[in-house]
């Protein structure tokens, strides 16, 4: 599971067994037991989430879209 970065706690991340066909680019998010799933594109969007908050969520929301060229990069550069 590569680690794109860690932000306030929670790690930004990706699975490297994402299966075939892949999915459109996306970042998983975990802190302890809770974890959610956002697309980076279009635009970002929660997939689904497991024990956050909405205010969470919210929060969560704007670290993936501050860091969607970082996120993009990271998984292109894992997946070509």
């Amino acid at each position: 599971m590569p680690v794109v970065f860690r932000e306030r706690g929670f790690r930004f991340f990706f699975y490297s067994n994402e299966g075939i066909p892949r999915e459109p680019v996306h970042i998983h998010v975990e802190k302890d037991d809770p974890e959610a799933k956002f697309w980076v594109k279009p635009n970002a969007s929660l997939a689904y989430n497991d024990g956050y908050d909405a205010r969470t969520l919210r929060n969560l929301l704007e670290m993936v879209e501050a860091n969607r060229e970082r996120i993009e990069r990271a998984r292109n550069g894992s997946f070509g």
